[in-house]
């Protein structure tokens, strides 16, 4: 037994890529939609499919759209996370290996945030954070104990 298609819809044309505006999630949902309906439309009307088929489709295919909802989120997160570790080793000594494969320890004096994640700036070279081996204070430029005896301590709180 034939059914012919109605409505210009093709077995053909509902598999064959169809140029979008829309990309990621919407896509792949209208993709989804559309062989669903196709599926319903040339079923078997003698045989028709159980409803509770289309049902945990849906359903699945909705817990994939919220897993990869949660995925981005985390990976936004996790992008966050590393922007804030690299701006907080601004002023710090850090120990890094270098591609000839010996160590340099340099303080870093800025971060710059690429594609390929933070890059920091230690003594005019830069530095992925994932060459970074050993993360420390830097030396301080001078300490309490370096204060020329001629100069006054201030006063302490009296009552």
């Amino acid at each position: 037994m034939s059914i012919t298609p109605t409505e210009g819809v093709t077995p053909t044309s509902v598999f064959a890529p169809q140029p979008s505006a829309s990309t990621g999630s919407t896509a792949d949902k209208d993709m989804f939609l559309q062989l669903m309906v196709a599926q319903m439309k040339y079923q078997d009307p003698m045989n028709p499919t159980d409803s509770s088929q289309f049902l945990s489709q849906t359903a699945q295919f909705t817990a994939l759209e919220k897993m990869q909802e949660v995925a981005d989120q985390t990976a936004l997160l996790l992008g966050a996370s590393l922007a804030f570790g690299a701006s907080g080793m601004v002023g710090r000594a850090v120990t890094y290996g270098r591609e000839d494969g010996t160590t340099a320890t340099g303080t870093v004096t800025g971060v710059t945030f690429g594609a390929g994640g933070p890059v920091l700036d230690v003594d005019g070279a830069e530095v992925p954070l994932a060459l970074v081996q050993q993360v420390r204070d830097a030396a301080p430029t001078a300490a309490l104990t370096d204060v020329p005896a001629d100069v006054p301590l201030p006063a302490a709180p009296t009552d």
